[in-house]
């Protein structure tokens, strides 16, 4: 019974990091395009024009998320959970349904954002110079919107290859077209390139969700409406929860402006960025590969808690090094990633990177929630999060700038943390297994002691300490890759060194 145990456990740790692998690679491809995106728009536009990007972003996100009704999260866990059980006939209909409530949502957003430009305009900017570049953002809405309904088919069949194209292609094409249109319109180009950004997003999304092999079978309007019930009652709950994260970054970042000025929110917009890349990949990976499995065992409490501490014990190894790193290198990355012009922003992303942290280990506990599809519990639990975050930042942003936004993030994972962990285990009986213990205490003790470190030393000798403890750290989480992955899984020479599995 414990060989059976370990080989369970080996297979499941390698089906983790198989996806993460795809989806970590075409993040790290989009890594490289975000570097020629990021050092183009600094070196173009500034902490300004970066500022008036994020904002725009803000606003795209905000009424997408609005206007999507959470349909393509509901109608991932809806087409997850009928390939679980194998019902072909359910599949189909629940991707129709999707497909066809994405165009109408799409249609709606766009509508309800060139309506409200000039309001949403003043509101955000204090004028009604940006109400063009509003107005056009609503076709980026339809645009997003529509192909999330794509993207929602692919994850619920865990397509991950398609995925990961699709993430490639579109950070290509979005690179290119941001560079060329800002090059040659300035400012101006900013607005043209997220639409246009928008369109190659649903054109490869198209071309990838027409390779998916679904049975296609005619729908009375009732049938249609009784698979649009069910993804509305979750979206609606999937759709505040994103109201919430994507209204409560517009409005950090208007307290931001108010307080200190559109620069203050480059040099914001800039660290998030940044402080996002790497973890990116990890928490990217959990919903695209991660939730569709948890789905599929959601009412096993033995197994979805087994699932998501293999999930954290994995997410754990490959991030750690990355943050660490990030920590030890923060001005350098501005500089890189950037201009001289940001380097003020390096504090803010230190403090990111600390609640980056946090949130590897937060929020596989989330999706157990998602799972389940426990509604109730999972909007309290976004809505106490939204309250903390932005009354944090509120706080904190008139005493530090813009450095009190980064603050605020680490506060709202340190309490959140904590209140996700509570609510699991009297969910499911959740507990950290030992190994999730030892290694999140190792990795957040030594983010904390790196943090402390480039207050109190000089740059040169908190960077050698820190690169020590990178590098330290990325060997560990190498050998304890290698020694929880099937051994026929390794390539020879390596299987030749790797350590005997626990």
């Amino acid at each position: 019974m414990a060989t059976e145990d370990t080989a369970a456990s080996e297979q499941s740790y390698f089906q983790i990091l198989k996806a993460m692998a795809m989806i970590g690679g075409s993040s790290l491809v989009n890594v490289m395009f975000s570097i020629v995106r990021s050092k183009a728009m600094a070196v173009l536009l500034g902490p300004t024009g970066v500022g008036q990007m994020g904002l725009y972003a803000s606003i795209v996100d905000l009424t997408q998320v609005i206007a999507g009704l959470g349909v393509q999260s509901s109608g991932v866990r809806q087409i997850a959970e009928a390939t679980g059980k194998g019902d072909v006939d359910r599949m189909a209909h629940t991707a129709t349904a999707l497909r066809r409530t994405s165009i109408l949502l799409g249609v709606i957003g766009a509508f309800l954002l060139a309506t409200l430009s000039r309001p949403v305009a003043h509101f955000t900017f204090g004028d009604g110079q940006h109400t063009a570049g509003v107005a056009l953002l609503s076709l980026a809405v339809l645009l997003q919107l529509v192909a999330g309904g794509q993207l929602a088919l692919l994850q619920g069949v865990r397509d991950i290859a398609s995925l990961a194209r699709v993430s490639i292609l579109t950070g290509l094409c979005s690179t290119v077209i941001t560079v060329v249109l800002v090059f040659f319109f300035g400012i101006n180009g900013i607005a043209p390139s997220i639409v246009a950004s928008a369109a190659a997003m649903f054109l490869i999304a198209r071309s990838c969700s027409q390779k998916v092999r679904i049975s296609q079978t005619a729908m009375s309007p009732r049938q249609l409406a009784d698979e649009v019930s069910p993804l509305l009652k979750l979206g609606i709950v999937f759709m505040f929860s994103g109201l919430l994260t994507a209204g409560s970054a517009y409005v950090i970042r208007l307290i931001i402006l108010h307080d200190g000025g559109v620069a203050e929110a480059g040099l914001y917009q800039a660290a998030w960025a940044l402080g996002g890349i790497y973890a990116g990949f990890i928490l990217q990976a959990m919903g695209t590969d991660f939730y569709p499995r948890l789905t599929a065992v959601a009412f096993d409490h033995e197994a979805c808690n087994q699932l998501v501490n293999d999930q954290t014990y994995i997410s754990l190894l490959l991030a750690g090094p990355g943050v660490l790193a990030t920590l030890t290198l923060a001005p350098v990355a501005m500089w890189l990633f950037y201009s001289p012009e940001f380097h003020p922003a390096a504090v803010i992303l230190r403090w990111i990177c600390l609640g980056m942290m946090l949130r590897i280990v937060a929020w596989p506990l989330g999706y157990i929630l998602l799972a389940k599809g426990s509604r109730s519990l999972f909007f309290w639990t976004e809505l106490a999060s939204t309250i903390v975050h932005v009354g944090l930042a509120w706080m904190l942003v008139g005493t530090f700038g813009s450095v009190g936004a980064g603050i605020a993030f680490f506060g709202l994972y340190v309490w959140h943390g904590g209140l996700i962990y509570a609510i699991t285990n009297r969910l499911t009986g959740f507990r950290w297994s030992k190994a999730n213990l030892g290694l999140g205490a190792v990795f957040i003790a030594g983010s904390g002691a790196i943090f402390s470190l480039t207050l109190w030393l000089p740059l040169w000798q908190s960077v050698f300490v820190g690169s020590l403890a990178t590098v330290a750290s990325g060997l560990f989480s190498l050998w304890r890759l290698i020694a929880i992955l099937p051994k026929e899984a390794l390539p020879a020479p390596i299987r030749a060194l790797a350590p005997k599995s626990e």
